[in-house]
């Protein structure tokens, strides 16, 4: 079965919107923190971390690999500086779409635009529902929700951001892996 974002890459080759790809050699950041980024990120190869530095602390908040699109969505609403960082786990290649270029073929192509609303909705939902996760669930049980939900995170993500994700220690994820 096609996947929406299959669909919604496709529509964007058929109509030649415009890109550029770019390769991320690992730990190199697409967008820096503190500064506007108003572009798109469709993840050809490779994998990518969304985080935050709090009091010398790192907060991953959003994780992609290969057929994920990803943004700094504050930023890219907004078009003002966000504190979100975007940095290559390993090798990365990716299109990278203005938002101008993007939205524009958005607005003016019907099937495009559902695809993309509803690929915000679900952005919206399981963003709600890790916050959930992580305010009245166990370390376990988040674990095995996002095993559930996304089971190739473990190939292509390094368990220290994997836990930071879940907002656990690496040592907690490794009990939970070994159980």
């Amino acid at each position: 079965m096609t996947s929406r974002i299959e669909i919604l890459l496709k529509l964007l080759e058929h109509h030649d919107v415009p890109f550029k790809s770019k390769t991320f050699p690992r730990n190199q950041f697409l967008k820096d923190p503190n500064t506007v980024d108003t572009n798109l990120y469709y993840i050809e190869l490779g994998s990518v971390r969304a985080y935050i530095i709090d009091e010398d602390q790192e907060h991953t908040i959003r994780l992609g690999y290969q057929g994920n699109f990803i943004a700094a969505v504050d930023s890219f609403i907004t078009e003002k500086s966000s504190q979100l960082a975007i940095q290559a786990i390993k090798k990365t290649r990716v299109r990278v779409y203005s938002k101008q270029d993007y939205m524009g073929f958005i607005e003016g192509n019907d099937e495009a635009k559902q695809l993309w609303l509803h690929m915000q909705e679900m952005l919206i939902y399981t963003q709600l529902e890790r916050e959930i996760d992580i305010l009245t669930a166990s370390p376990k049980a988040r674990y095995d929700r996002v095993l559930d939900r996304s089971p190739q995170l473990f190939q292509e993500i390094p368990l220290r951001y994997f836990a930071s994700y879940l907002r656990m220690t690496p040592e907690t994820l490794s009990r939970l892996r070994k159980s």
